[in-house]
Parts: C-alpha cells; structure tokens; sequence
C-alpha cells in the first residue's frame, strides 16, 4: 500500500482539487509542488522523476496519481526529513481542521463522513 500522505499530495496535485481549493491551500500545494521540483532535481540520476511530476500536474489522471505516489513513498523512505517538510506544508493548507476525504477507483457507491455521533446505519 502506498503511503497515505504520498497518495493524498499526489492525487491533490494531479486530480486537479486545487482548483476548488482556498487560496491558502492552493498556495501550500504549489508550495509543495515547488519543493518537490526541487528534490527531485537534487537527484541528477533521477531526471525522468521531475518529468513525471510535470505530467501530473498537466495531465493527471489515476496513472499520473499512482506515478507520482510511488515516487513520493521513495523520497519519504530515502528522507524522513522531507516527508516532515512536506506533511509541514500540507497542514497549513488546513485552517478549520477539517476532514479531506479522498477516494481513488471505481465503486456503486461510496460514502464518506465526519463526526458521526450516535448509531448508524447503512443498508
């Protein structure tokens, strides 16, 4: 299983979501494009790395998400440092504490919710 923050930037960044996010997200996210860009520049043998963040960001798609995660999920591995960094700048783009809940795949029916009280039920 990927990495659940390294799913959540890249489908934030390739899903094309900072489109109807806040200002404030939308500047964390271009933020942590930035430092992405950056890192993988670091890595002179890994050049076809920044290119497949270029194409998630004019492309997207569920093929782009899954590229660009598993190269997140190895930056993260190599540095926890930067996973640091990066998980900094996400949280910023959170100003009421809210819940982002995202799906990625195919379903009938999917539901997702926050701060369920009492008992429930789905049938």
């Amino acid at each position: 299983m990927v990495d659940p923050l390294a799913m959540t930037i890249a489908t934030n960044v390739a899903g094309k979501i900072t489109d109807t996010l806040t200002d404030q997200a939308q500047r964390a996210v271009a933020a942590i494009i930035r430092r992405i860009r950056e890192k993988l520049r670091s890595r002179p043998d890994q050049s076809g790395e920044v290119a497949t963040l270029d194409a998630t960001v004019a492309v997207g798609g569920p093929s782009a998400v899954e590229a660009l995660a598993r190269t997140l999920e190895q930056l993260f591995a190599a540095d926890a440092a930067f996973r640091d960094e990066i998980r900094e700048l996400w949280d910023s783009a959170q100003s009421d504490h809210s819940v982002t809940n995202i799906f990625h795949g195919k379903a009938d029916k999917v539901i997702m919710m926050r701060d369920v009280n009492g008992d429930l039920t789905i049938s």
